[in-house]
């Protein structure tokens, strides 16, 4: 089955290593709209908080065993 990883990059000064977060969701349409609003609340951010915190977002396909309360959509 197919699934969508929805992938956040967080860069922060003065750290060692880039940090990031990941979601599973069952539809490309869902992990499209979860990453744009991620993106929608960075880009309201003040530019005080945007010179700390640089941030990127992707929805990956990937080929996946079916998951525990992952239940593909039919209709995506």
């Amino acid at each position: 089955m197919k699934i969508f990883l929805l992938v956040m990059f967080i860069s922060m000064p003065n750290q060692p290593s880039v940090k990031y977060n990941a979601l599973l969701y069952p539809t490309e349409m869902q992990c499209i709209t979860a990453r744009n609003h991620y993106n929608e609340i960075y880009l309201a951010k003040d530019l005080v908080y945007k010179s700390k915190i640089k941030t990127e977002a992707f929805c990956l396909p990937f080929e996946s065993f079916p998951i525990a309360g992952i239940i593909k959509d039919t209709n995506a």
